[in-house]
């Protein structure tokens, strides 16, 4: 097993998360995962988005903040070849430490229907499939 390193996601990771990201199945990205777009969302959520490191390379992701009633995840991902090694679960451990201390009690996170892995992962850990809302998008 490799050494791992789990700490604070800058604006400066953002090239090597895009390209995890890409990479990804069932990680939609957005006009809203644009540099400026990630830098806004890292000022206004200090402290609570984490990267998981090995030797200098983003093995995974977590991008977290609040609305000051809920917490959101987003992008919780792990590069194909680092899993299997609790990388997505402490990624996940560490932005909900930081929601509870921040106040937030609940978290949500939005998973693609057809993402299968997404889905597997969510479950295992203990988090609950919602059925009794739908979800609305529009673009302003």
């Amino acid at each position: 097993m490799q050494y791992m390193q789990y700490r604070e996601m800058t604006i400066e990771d953002y090239e090597q998360m895009i390209e995890l990201w890409q990479k990804i199945p069932g990680l939609v990205l957005s006009q809203a995962d644009s540099r400026e777009g990630v830098a806004e969302f890292l000022v206004r959520n200090p402290g609570l988005s984490f990267v998981c490191e090995s030797s200098e390379k983003i093995a995974g992701t977590m991008m977290c903040g609040h609305d000051g009633r809920r917490g959101f995840m987003y992008h919780v991902a792990v590069d194909p070849m680092y899993r299997h090694q609790q990388i997505g679960k402490q990624l996940v451990r560490l932005g909900l430490a930081g929601l509870r201390e921040a106040g937030i009690e609940k978290c949500h996170i939005f998973v693609l229907a057809d993402n299968e892995t997404g889905n597997r992962f969510w479950s295992s850990q203990g988090w609950q499939k919602r059925n009794d809302f739908f979800t609305y998008s529009k673009n302003t």
